[in-house]
C-alpha cells in the first residue's frame, strides 16, 4: 500500500496544509523523493510528467526554508514560463500557513521593472525561465549567494529549447554547499555530464511506468522481394504510424532516390548522405529534431552522431551486413524507458544477414506476414502515410555572437507581440550567426510575422519558415 503523507517527517503545518488539499497517498516520485530531499542529498528524479514531481520538490524547499532569509533561499528553473507559474502557485499553495511566504517568478515575455521591485522587496522562493533568471543576473538585481536548494524542473526540455548554456552559467554562480535537484521525463547523456559537473553523490531515482520497466525496442522483420522493397515501405509506415521515422540505406544514390519519391507521394521526408554540405545537412537535422520533417532516410556515414529524443520507428530498407550496425542503427529508438520499433525489409539474399543478427542479439527477430503486392492496398497506405508535419521550423538570422539567447527567442514569441503560448514551441537551437526554433504548424505563419514585426534583445533579426 502506497505511503501516506504523515510518515514523512514535514512540519505540523505543512502536514495540516496537505491535508487540507486532501493529498492523503503519495505517488512513487513523492515517495521516494522527499526523504532524499529532506536529509539534504542532491537528486536525480526521472518521472514522467504529471507524476506529482513539483509537490516532491516543493514540500522539502518549504520544510527546509530558513525562517528570516529573504535572500532567496531556493531557486526552481522551467523551460516555460507556464509551468513556472503553475510551479509558483504550487509552492503558494503548500506553504499557505507560512507567514510571509514569498514566491516570485521571473520569466521572459514580462515587464522587467515589476520584477526589479519584488527582487528589491525580497523573496524567499525564485521560480523562473533560464533566459529571464540570467538577465537578472547580469544586472546584479538576483543574488544567489544564499541559495541553498537549487532545483531544474523538466531538465530535458529545458535542453531541448537551446537552454544549456544558460542552465550551466546559472549553475555555476550558485554557492558550492548547496543542494540541487535534477527532475526530468527524461535524462539524456548531456545531463548526464552536468549531473557529474554540478552535483555531489546525487541519489538516482528512476519512476517506471507499469508495465514499462525497460526500454525495449521491437525487432521485426519482413520478408519481400527486392522489387517490391518501396510498397513494402509504404505498409510498413502504414501499419507503425510514427511522428517520426529514420530510414536506413547502404548507397547514397538509394538515399537520394527513395527521399524523392517519399515525397512525390506526400510523405514528409528529408534525406541525409555524404554530398550534403554542413549547412544543409544542419538545416535537416534540425527540421527532423524539431519533427518538421517526420520521415528522415540516410546512409550510415551520414547518419554518425544523430541523437533524436523520442524516435518511434527505425526501418532497415537495407539490411546490414554487420549485425554490430545493425545494433548501432536500431539503439537509436526505444529509448528513455519507452519502447522503440525496428523493421527490416529482407529480401532473400538477406536471409544469411538475419541469421548473423539473431545470433549477435541471440534472439529470433519477429517475422512479419510475407508482403503480397497489391496496387489499390499500396495506393490507400501511401495517402495514410502522407501526413503533415506537427512541427514548422522557423530560420532566425541572428545568433550566439549577436548574443541571442534561447529565452530571448522564447520570450519574442510568447510574449505581448507574440502572444504564442509554451507548448506551441518546441526545441531552441542557437548557432553562431543564426537559430532554428520549432513552433506548431498552424501558428508558423503567425510567428515568423512577429518576429519580423519586432524584436529580439532590441534588434531585429530575419525569421522565415525552413522548407526542403
Amino acid at each position: 500500500m502506497p505511503a501516506g503523507f504523515d510518515s514523512l517527517a514535514l512540519s505540523p503545518s505543512l502536514l495540516a496544509v496537505v491535508a487540507e488539499l486532501g493529498y492523503v497517498e503519495m505517488t512513487p516520485i513523492q515517495a521516494r523523493g522527499i526523504p532524499v530531499l529532506l536529509a539534504g542529498d542532491d537528486l536525480i528524479g526521472q518521472a514522467k510528467t504529471g507524476s506529482g514531481k513539483t509537490a516532491a520538490f516543493a514540500l522539502p524547499i518549504l520544510e527546509r526554508l530558513p525562517a528570516d532569509n529573504r535572500g532567496p533561499s531556493a531557486l526552481v528553473l522551467c523551460p516555460t514560463r507556464e509551468l513556472a507559474a503553475q510551479v509558483a502557485r504550487e509552492m503558494r499553495k503548500l506553504g499557505r500557513k507560512r507567514a510571509g511566504l514569498h514566491v516570485l517568478t521571473l520569466c521572459g515575455g514580462q515587464p522587467v521593472r515589476p520584477q526589479l521591485a519584488a527582487l528589491r522587496r525580497g523573496a524567499h522562493v525564485v521560480v523562473g525561465t533560464p533566459g529571464r533568471v540570467l538577465d537578472h543576473l547580469k544586472r546584479g538585481s538576483l543574488e544567489l549567494d544564499r541559495v541553498t536548494t537549487a532545483v531544474l524542473d523538466e531538465a530535458d526540455r529545458m535542453l531541448d529549447m537551446g537552454f544549456q548554456d544558460d542552465m550551466e552559467t546559472i549553475l555555476g554562480a550558485l554557492p558550492k554547499s548547496r543542494q540541487t535537484a535534477f527532475l526530468s521525463a527524461t535524462f539524456p547523456a548531456s545531463i548526464e555530464a552536468m549531473s557529474r559537473t554540478y552535483q555531489q553523490n546525487a541519489v538516482r531515482i528512476t519512476i517506471d511506468e507499469p508495465g514499462n520497466e525497460t526500454a525495449e525496442i521491437r525487432q521485426r522483420v519482413l520478408a519481400v522481394d527486392h522489387d517490391q522493397k518501396l510498397p513494402a515501405l509504404y505498409r510498413v509506415l502504414g501499419e507503425h504510424p510514427c511522428e517520426s521515422a529514420l530510414i536506413f540505406c547502404h548507397q547514397k544514390a538509394t538515399v537520394a532516390e527513395l527521399t524523392d519519391t517519399l515525397m512525390i507521394q506526400g510523405v514528409s521526408a528529408a534525406c541525409l548522405h555524404g554530398d550534403l554540405d554542413q549547412f544543409d545537412r544542419t538545416r535537416v537535422m534540425a527540421m527532423f529534431r524539431n519533427r518538421s520533417v517526420r520521415v528522415l532516410v540516410a546512409t550510415d556515414v551520414a547518419a554518425r552522431g544523430i541523437d533524436v529524443l523520442d524516435l518511434d520507428l527505425v526501418i532497415n530498407y537495407d539490411v546490414p551486413s554487420k549485425p554490430d550496425v545493425y545494433v548501432h542503427r536500431i539503439g537509436r529508438t526505444g529509448r528513455a524507458g519507452k519502447t522503440g520499433l525496428a523493421v527490416s525489409l529482407a529480401t532473400p539474399r538477406d536471409e544469411y544477414k538475419i541469421t548473423a543478427i539473431e545470433e549477435r542479439i541471440r534472439a529470433p527477430l519477429e517475422r512479419m506476414a510475407p508482403h503480397v503486392a497489391d496496387a489499390g492496398a499500396n495506393a490507400g497506405i501511401t495517402r495514410q502515410v502522407a501526413r503533415a508535419a506537427a512541427m514548422d521550423t522557423i530560420h532566425i538570422a541572428g545568433g550566439r555572437k549577436d548574443k541571442v539567447r534561447p529565452g530571448d527567442i522564447l520570450g519574442a514569441l510568447t510574449g505581448e507581440a507574440g502572444g504564442l503560448a509554451g507548448q506551441d514551441i518546441g526545441k531552441i537551437e542557437i548557432r553562431d550567426r543564426f537559430a532554428y526554433v520549432a513552433v506548431a504548424t498552424a501558428v508558423s505563419h503567425n510567428a515568423v510575422a512577429s518576429l519580423n514585426n519586432g524584436r529580439i534583445k532590441g534588434r531585429r533579426f530575419r525569421a522565415s519558415l525552413v522548407r526542403l
